[in-house]
Parts: structure tokens; C-alpha cells; sequence
């Protein structure tokens, strides 16, 4: 499939918010997601990542929630907002703008939109769906839960990924429990042997994260497109 890359400036966010976009070529009424980095940031992996959902059939926009900024000093307040401010920080905020933005493109259909985030971004994700109507899928991986945590009950569905033996996993165990009780449409799955970052192309040497990697991107595509 021919697709078209570039960097984009995303309006209306946090000064010099930017991000990578992909789209299939010649496509009308595309289903779209959201992008968010983990800790390394807007990097190949994710850029790679972003095409591949191209590839799937999506228009994608990687958000690089730390454009013109320190990535230190982001980390250490993303982080303490994650605590302190779950549901609404300035991170959300830029997330929320993003989103504006892709609805706004023309090959774009806006009533089919979701959003995909590893460890920080996948927190961001769950967070943000619970504040955000406009979201009908997140795909979170190795995510913390938000806080609280009952803000879960007002998420859109959930194609959720973690390892079986992580810092994140008890996150996912509850909030797996709250879209249960919720009756919230959830694919949650727990992979042994895998390790953090399991989808980042710089750890799939091991046979636990290949396995990982492929078994939960297979899952994430099957409920999109249930859901998308």
C-alpha cells in the first residue's frame, strides 16, 4: 500500500506541538487513531508504528508530546500529573487538540476515532478516554491505571496488552475488573514471559516479546475493527 508521511504542526496546543502523520494514498472516510509515545518519544519506533496502522487502513497521528521542550523535565511533570492530575493535565489537553486536528483532516472520518499509547501513552490513553466521548477504541499497552481508578467506568471500549509480570500489570488488572462491571465492550490480556516495551522493535529479541508483540497487534486489529 502507498502511503503519505510527514511531519505535521498540530494548532491550538502546547507551543510547537507537532506530530508524524500517515495515511494509505487516494483514501476517503479513513477510520483514525492517535499515536502517544512512551518515554523515548516521537522516535522510528514509533514512526514505524504509525505506518504500519497506514498500512492497516488507518490515517495516524503520532503526537510528540514533547516537541521543543526538554524530555527530562516533561517526564518529571507528565509524571507527577499522572499522580496528581490524572484525567486532565497538559498532556490530555495537547491530546485532545491533536485529535481536533486529525478529525479536521479531509480523508478523515471523525466519528471513527480511537487512539493507541505505550507505558506513559498508554496511561494518557485510558485517562483520556475517560474524559473524552469523541473516542470510541483505546488501545493502551503496559499502562497505568488513571487516577482514581473509577473513572474507568466512563471509558470507551478497551483492546488493552500487558505483560503478565510488570509495575504496570496491577493497573491493568483493575482497570480490566471496572470495564467488567461497567459492561464495558474489553479485550484485556496478560502475556508471560514478556517484558515492558514488548511492541518497541528494540526489544523484540526475545522470543517471549515476539510472541507478544504479534498475538496483541493481532488482537488490537480484530477489535478495531469491531469497534472503528
Amino acid at each position: 500500500m502507498e502511503l503519505v508521511t510527514k511531519s505535521v504542526s498540530i494548532p491550538g496546543g502546547t507551543p510547537r506541538l507537532s506530530g508524524y502523520f500517515a495515511h494509505p494514498t487516494g483514501g476517503e472516510s479513513l477510520p483514525a487513531l492517535v499515536i502517544i509515545h512512551e518515554a523515548f518519544g516521537l522516535n522510528d519506533n514509533i514512526r514505524q508504528i504509525t505506518e504500519r496502522f497506514a498500512n492497516e487502513g488507518y490515517a495516524a497521528l503520532a503526537v510528540d508530546l514533547f516537541a521543543g521542550r526538554n524530555r527530562m523535565v516533561c517526564m518529571f511533570r507528565f509524571f507527577s500529573d499522572m499522580f496528581m492530575n490524572s484525567l486532565n493535565h497538559n498532556g490530555i489537553q495537547d491530546l485532545k487538540v491533536a485529535l481536533t486536528h486529525l478529525q479536521d483532516q479531509p480523508m478523515v472520518d471523525k466519528n471513527h476515532v480511537g487512539a493507541v499509547g505505550f507505558c506513559m501513552g498508554g496511561g494518557f490513553a485510558i485517562a483520556w478516554a475517560c474524559s473524552d466521548e469523541r473516542l470510541k477504541v483505546i488501545a493502551p499497552f503496559y499502562a497505568m491505571a488513571p487516577r482514581p481508578i473509577e473513572a474507568v467506568a466512563r471509558s470507551c471500549a478497551v483492546v488493552g496488552s500487558w505483560p503478565e509480570k510488570d509495575f504496570s500489570t496491577g493497573g491493568g488488572h483493575n482497570v480490566e475488573a471496572l470495564l467488567s462491571k461497567n459492561n464495558i465492550p474489553h479485550d484485556i490480556k496478560f502475556y508471560p514471559g514478556a517484558t515492558h516495551s514488548f511492541l518497541n522493535s528494540r526489544r523484540d529479541s526475545k522470543p517471549e516479546n515476539q510472541t507478544a508483540a504479534a498475538d496483541s497487534w493481532e488482537r488490537m486489529m480484530a477489535f478495531f475493527k469491531e469497534q472503528l
